[in-house]
């Protein structure tokens, strides 16, 4: 049986994240050169699953760079015309069409004030590319099926590239550059763990769960299984969901937990405990063997992987869950009812 164009895209991100690095390296090593100095902390316009790379750019910057990062609201700039002032700001707009009238607005009133603009598009010759004075083209290959897959990881490994040029950090740079093979083997090691998906074929609801850097693969989880598969997957920190969604939890009530080794890897562990005492099911996205042996589920992701680097790797097992559960399901993989590719906000 041939491959959906949603599988095909999904094991294409390993080969998609090696051209952006490929191509891009030398033009952000230019781009933040001129940069440097000119901003002070960073706000971020983007919807969907480009704003689930915007939480990724969160704490990569706040960590590795010292930068706050404010995510922009949009409608401020669009529908109220009342933006708030920008002044000592980069503003970053994410969009993987590049057209959607509300970023790009964010954009041009940062240029009417005077200050830097930054675009990361899959498509350079899009409206957002044109507004913005520096642009991060994805090179993630035309993406045709409806859920965002190589576009999302290669934003990540864009936000990731500019970070670790704008420190000046060689040897992050060196881990990024490995990226591209960690994920590959993360696709290679989850055959065995999802061909025992039938068992969700009728759920209907679950929560996901990450912290720190794998925040954003929380959220980006959970929309790929809402929008592929029509559960209602709720994302949360492990922290807040300790202050009430917790009860949500019974008997059987499936759990994607995404708990990488790490500095919040205590605290998922003892979230995970807590889960297990609730008879919780638990689908458990880790490289640690204990976790991963408490599972009712299992997807592994290598060992040795930099924490802040794990999302680039700890998303595929959820595309790829949700992906085989909407097969399972009976749904369109490639093309989801009531969902276009190109979503344009206002």
């Amino acid at each position: 049986m041939s491959k959906s164009i949603l599988e095909t895209e999904i094991y294409d991100q390993p080969a998609a994240v090696q051209r952006l690095l490929d191509e891009e390296t030398a033009s952000v090593r230019e781009m933040v050169t001129r940069l440097r100095g000119a901003f002070h902390y960073v706000v971020i316009a983007a919807r969907g699953t480009s704003d689930n790379a915007a939480r990724y750019a969160q704490y990569l910057f706040g960590a590795h760079n010292q930068l706050p990062v404010a995510l922009a609201t949009p409608s401020l700039f669009s529908i109220y015309q009342s933006p708030p002032v920008l002044k000592d700001a980069l503003v970053i707009g994410i969009s993987q069409s590049g057209k959607s009238p509300d970023i790009v607005s964010v954009l041009a009133e940062a240029k009417r004030q005077g200050q830097p603009t930054l675009a990361i598009t899959n498509e350079p010759q899009s409206a957002l590319a044109e507004i913005a004075d520096c642009v991060i083209p994805l090179h993630a290959g035309p993406e045709q099926a409806t859920a965002a897959t190589k576009t999302y990881t290669t934003s990540l490994a864009a936000l990731a590239l500019f970070s670790t040029l704008l420190a000046g950090n060689q040897e992050q740079l060196s881990d990024l550059l490995k990226a591209p093979v960690w994920m590959k083997e993360t696709l290679s090691g989850l055959d065995a763990s999802l061909s025992h998906v039938e068992r969700y074929r009728y759920i209907n609801r679950c929560a996901v769960i990450g912290r720190g850097f794998n925040y954003s693969t929380a959220f980006e989880v959970s929309l790929k299984v809402t929008e592929l598969t029509r559960v209602v997957a709720e994302p949360y920190s492990s922290a807040d969901f300790r202050h009430g969604p917790i009860a949500m939890v019974r008997d059987g009530f499936p759990v994607i937990v995404v708990a990488l080794k790490g500095v919040v890897l205590d605290d998922l562990v003892d979230l995970t405990h807590s889960l297990k005492e609730m008879d919780s099911e638990l689908l458990m996205i880790s490289n640690d063997p204990g976790l991963l042996q408490q599972a009712n589920l299992p997807l592994p992701i290598p060992a040795g992987i930099p924490e802040w680097l794990t999302p680039l790797a700890a998303v595929l097992p959820g595309q790829l869950f949700g992906y085989r559960l909407t097969m399972e399901k009976g749904f369109n993989p490639d093309f989801p009812e009531g969902i276009t590719k190109v979503t344009e906000t206002y």
